[in-house]
């Protein structure tokens, strides 16, 4: 029986526990959600009744008998533990090689051509966290008109800029610049624009952050959806993890409650596909800060709203909750932790299964390639012939 759409939403970073090789990635004891739990009297009756707390032991949120979707969790078999090969492994498409990491900064043959290319010196060029580099050089900056440039624990060349200082478009065509630098051996998954606003002390990043990814190596299922007729709807940062591949249209958001509203305004408009969307702020805003409290609060919050994307399912539509790495705030880290996934998967037509663990997020991809009767020839295994009544 053929789904006429799929909602996948990504809960960014909330991973369910370490996978096997996890302290080869200096990971050991990560499980996001099972640690936040621990801390915190979380509330989450709607993804509980979903089947939540039977995918891991989770303290406060208890299995159910007779959960309402099928669960389960994915791990992964990507080399890396970053949001772009998370996101292209759901899409069907593992990397064997991780992207290159910088943690002791960019070498010369990086940060020259860069530098005679936007005709100013760089700041920082270093590992950082983004809110605390701003505050160190940002004053700087403001004087000197240099960007800052910096990585993190991912592949990421990212540049922060104080919006009055050097434009927003400025800063993209940068990194546009960037993009083009960093190719073989030094091609990073993502080019970041880091724009913020404010005094010194007082400074604070803004939402017209954007992502230039590297375009995928190959087809991935949002091309096979494409490539069938049927409509890809982005929302958050998909559009700029698949550097605008195998999307119909696209709209970038503020915050996760954006994300949602965005999300069940193209669930309205009907039609056959797959809507695709990435809720960042767990991520962004929490799991890299260590904030135990605030992590707890957005998933809270994305708890409450989760009634609404169920209550905008059409009858031939299924919505998949899942994530695309671990974050967990609860460690000395700040950077992302290996770890597996959830899954949870709900429709009037998907039969309220235990999926069991599943060996890759392409499982995912398969699946819901199948589900949609387009054809697909990329990693991963379906099973939806599991799921479907």
């Amino acid at each position: 029986m053929v789904i006429d759409r799929v909602i996948i939403i990504v809960l960014d970073s909330v991973g369910v526990g370490e996978l096997p090789d996890a302290a080869a990635f200096g990971d050991a004891g990560s499980n996001t959600l099972g640690n936040i739990a621990a801390r915190v009297n979380l509330k989450l009756p709607n993804m509980a009744r979903l089947g939540l707390g039977n995918i891991i032991p989770l303290r406060g949120i208890a299995p159910v008998g007779s959960p309402t979707a099928a669960y389960g969790k994915m791990a992964s078999k990507s080399a890396g533990k970053d949001t772009t090969s998370g996101h292209w492994e759901l899409a069907g498409l593992i990397l064997e090689k991780p992207f290159p990491l910088y943690p002791h900064g960019f070498p010369p043959e990086i940060i020259e051509p860069f530098e005679r290319a936007i005709g100013r010196k760089v700041l920082g060029n270093k590992p950082a966290s983004g809110t605390v580099i701003i505050e160190e050089l940002g004053a700087e900056h403001m004087r000197t008109g240099y960007p800052i440039v910096y990585t993190s624990a991912d592949s990421v060349f990212q540049i922060a800029a104080h919006e009055d200082v050097i434009p927003v478009e400025e800063l993209y065509r940068y990194c546009k610049i960037a993009r083009r630098l960093l190719t073989g051996e030094h091609a990073v998954g993502r080019v970041i624009a880091r724009p913020f606003i404010g005094e010194p002390g007082h400074f604070i990043r803004t939402d017209r952050r954007q992502d230039f990814s590297l375009e995928p190596p190959r087809p991935t299922l949002l091309d096979a959806v494409v490539n069938a007729g049927l409509q890809v709807m982005a929302v958050g940062k998909i559009k700029d993890i698949f550097a605008g591949r195998g999307i119909s249209r696209w709209i970038h958001t503020h915050d996760n409650m954006d994300g949602i509203d965005q999300t069940c305004n193209f669930m309205r408009e009907g039609g056959r596909g797959l809507i695709f969307t990435n809720l960042v702020d767990f991520d962004m805003r929490y799991g890299h800060r260590n904030d135990v409290t605030g992590y707890a609060g957005a998933l809270e919050a994305f708890d409450r709203r989760l009634p609404e994307l169920i209550e905008a399912l059409n009858e031939g539509d299924v919505l998949v909750i899942t994530a695309d790495h671990g974050c967990d705030p609860t460690t000395p880290s700040t950077d992302h932790s290996r770890e597996y996934v959830p899954l949870l998967i709900y429709g009037d037509k998907i039969r309220k299964i235990n999926i069991g663990v599943r060996p890759t997020f392409a499982d995912l991809g398969a699946t819901v390639a199948e589900m949609l009767d387009v054809p697909y020839d990329l990693a991963g295994e379906s099973f939806a012939r599991r799921l479907l009544k």
